[in-house]
């Protein structure tokens, strides 16, 4: 039999692969044409160019053991020491390789630093609405995920509410921008006051607090928005980082963590987080995909298209009476059911064939999160089915 633990989590699997598992049921029903599957942050735009070149170059020119071996379970060093000056360049930090751990993907990141950081009983404090897999992260090492409730507002963190949930049990908050699932940014006056607020805390219970920024969508920034580099607000700053979005390369697991040299007991956080990339059976970060990425820091995917749906769905919503606030980042739309009960509306939505996910998974009912990351003429074609689920609920 299955452990207590894993029998609990196996009864509350990700809602959102359930739902992408019900589009492919759905899609062998009624043809992949019929079917607004909005429930996965999977990317629909292509690549670079740059990736390919690079993938191609990687194998034609390097030896097996420099493509396929292993190496320090941190990564390579060249290819750490380029993705620290390639942040230097574009934030004006002073990151060096020694900063830098590949990892695999931003979730084996998350988990990595929170297996390095967490005993059991620790609190990790996070803002609704957030990814919902971080209830799993933080359990994963026993460790309590203290949830902030939603400012239905604009969607910054209700920083009053927090600064009453720091106790001195809390080990680390984690924070998500541009935001899954809101699309929001955090604004500098945000970080600001946060930094504030924490800076404030660790005096106050003689305890270190370490700020996790969770990062896969920094690159994915609409009409110039400005996301501010945290690091540079707040000492006890460690960045989780991933390529899946700003490459489009989500089933590669590519990404790292910067750990910066002011972070409170920094040796000993990088020594175990290098021991716990190893423990958990990542062992290392992909190594092709090590040396790919390397080559491809400057390149970034065409957002246009996102912007494209964006613009799309959020006039075509806002014109049948749905109200949200219009991201600014990210790839998602987070919308207020004009009833009560997401999952119900959810349910009601999928007889049209339209996949949603509940704003419960994200910690926010009431609301649910729709994916843009899909072709433009499925949005054109989903929104009459939009306008008839309205007027069918009210």
């Amino acid at each position: 039999m299955i452990s207590n633990t894993m029998q609990e989590q196996v009864k509350n699997s990700s809602v959102i692969r359930a739902m992408f598992e019900e589009g492919k049921r759905l899609a062998g029903i009624h043809g992949v044409e019929n079917v607004f599957d909005f429930s996965l942050g999977n990317p629909n735009v292509e690549p670079p160019k740059e990736v390919k070149n690079a993938i191609l170059e990687v194998i034609n020119t390097g030896n097996s053991m420099g493509i396929h071996g292993y190496m320090n379970n941190s990564g390579y060093e060249d290819v750490r020491a380029a993705i620290a000056k390639s942040i230097n360049d574009k934030f004006s930090t002073a990151f060096t390789q020694n900063n830098i751990i590949m990892t695999v993907g931003a979730a084996g990141g998350l988990n990595v630093i929170f297996k390095t950081l967490l005993n059991p009983g620790d609190e990790v404090i996070t803002f609704a609405p957030f990814f919902g897999e971080y209830r799993n992260y933080v359990k994963n090492f026993e460790g309590e995920l203290v949830i902030v409730s939603p400012n239905t507002i604009d969607f910054q963190p209700n920083l009053e509410e927090f600064k009453e949930k720091i106790t001195p049990r809390t080990k680390a908050v984690i924070i998500n921008s541009p935001n899954n699932p809101t699309g929001v940014i955090y604004s500098e006056a945000t970080i600001i006051k946060l930094s504030e607020i924490l800076n404030e805390k660790q005096k106050e219970f003689g305890t270190d607090i370490y700020l996790v920024s969770d990062e896969p969508y920094r690159e994915l920034a609409y009409d110039n928005a400005e996301v501010p580099y945290l690091s540079k607000y707040y000492e006890n700053t460690i960045i989780g980082y991933s390529f899946s979005k700003s490459l489009s390369l989500p089933g590669e697991r590519i990404g790292y963590l910067v750990i910066p040299d002011q972070v409170a007991d920094y040796q000993n956080i990088v020594s175990a987080a290098n021991i716990a990339n190893r423990i958990l059976g990542f062992v290392n970060a992909p190594s092709l995909f090590q040396r790919v990425i390397a080559k491809c820091l400057d390149a970034k995917v065409d957002i246009r298209t996102y912007n494209r749906n964006r613009e799309l769905l959020y006039k075509g919503l806002s014109s049948y009476g749905y109200e949200c606030i219009k991201p600014e980042g990210a790839f998602y739309m987070f919308v207020k059911t004009p009833i009560e009960n997401d999952v119900e509306f959810c349910n009601l939505a999928k007889k049209k064939n339209i996949l949603l996910v509940p704003g419960t998974v994200f910690g926010c009912p009431g609301y649910v999160r729709i994916a843009y990351c899909v072709a433009y003429y499925k949005i054109e074609k989903a929104l009459p089915y939009f306008k008839a689920l309205i007027e069918e609920v009210k």
